[in-house]
């Protein structure tokens, strides 16, 4: 992944037009060029198919529903960041079994951060060149929380009272999801609220996040990592870096439905 980086994405930092794909969301050369690379180059270290959020739709759904292992990569997190030049971005790679993270790696290229968990082993920090087990937290009252928001206008009644009755201290909206939950795993903030990521959003920063001691939910259902092949292509996210807090973030979104 670092590797990557170097030849494909930071060469391109500030230097590619973005585009439009199908749905609406923004792509660049730089998305392509990494994905490209990763496909190559990961069934070298486990010989599975590789799921790319580049692929075509078909494809992907295809793979999500039918392949009992596959690896899942978002080439890069954050495309509009990097397009217009803000800092915030990432790589992220993890392996499925069952549609269901064992493996996860997040890589952000502007600090040279290494994120990774494998399931039932802990998560760990890698940044000069130094390698640290995330540990929970103590917890913090809802009303002194960090908390970050992604897709927040597809929230509907929560969307107003997140910005004129927030319950908590700070709310921020970085736009890399894969960047979010490691920053949640490692206390950077405290808790999160998505309204829909797809598989490579979430495969490993999710596994990261939740092996560092996070807890977590969806807007409807108390079990995450529900594996439904056709309902869970895309699921909502609140979590917390701590129970308490998260039961107490919990209770308020839905609250707020």
């Amino acid at each position: 992944m670092r590797d990557v980086a170097a030849t494909e994405l930071m060469p391109r930092f500030r230097k590619v037009a973005v585009e439009r794909k199908h749905d609406g969301s923004v792509v660049t050369e730089a998305d392509r060029a990494v994905e490209a690379a990763l496909v190559a180059a990961l069934p070298g270290l486990y010989a599975v198919p590789v799921l790319g959020e580049e692929m075509p739709p078909d494809l992907q759904r295809a793979l999500w529903r039918g392949a009992e292992w596959c690896w899942c990569v978002d080439p890069l997190d954050g495309t509009g960041n990097f397009a217009h030049g803000k800092r915030y971005f990432g790589i992220s790679v993890a392996l499925l079994h069952r549609r269901l993270p064992v493996l996860g790696a997040v890589y952000d290229p502007n600090t040279d951060e290494f994120f990774s968990a494998a399931r039932g082993g802990g998560a760990y920090a890698r940044a000069n060149g130094q390698v640290r087990r995330m540990k929970p937290a103590a917890t913090v009252p809802l009303a002194e929380a960090r908390v970050e928001v992604g897709r927040f206008k597809r929230l509907g009644r929560v969307t107003q009272a997140l910005f004129h009755h927030a319950p908590f201290a700070k709310l921020a909206m970085s736009g890399a999801s894969v960047l979010q939950w490691c920053h949640l795993a490692d206390g950077r903030f405290d808790a999160f609220l998505h309204a829909g990521e797809q598989p490579w959003d979430f495969a490993a920063g999710a596994l990261i996040a939740e092996e560092a001691g996070a807890r977590m939910a969806t807007l409807m259902h108390d079990d995450y990592w529900r594996c439904d092949p056709v309902a869970d292509w895309e699921r909502s996210v609140i979590a917390a870096r701590h129970p308490a807090l998260f039961e107490e973030w919990k209770r308020w979104v839905r609250a707020h439905l």
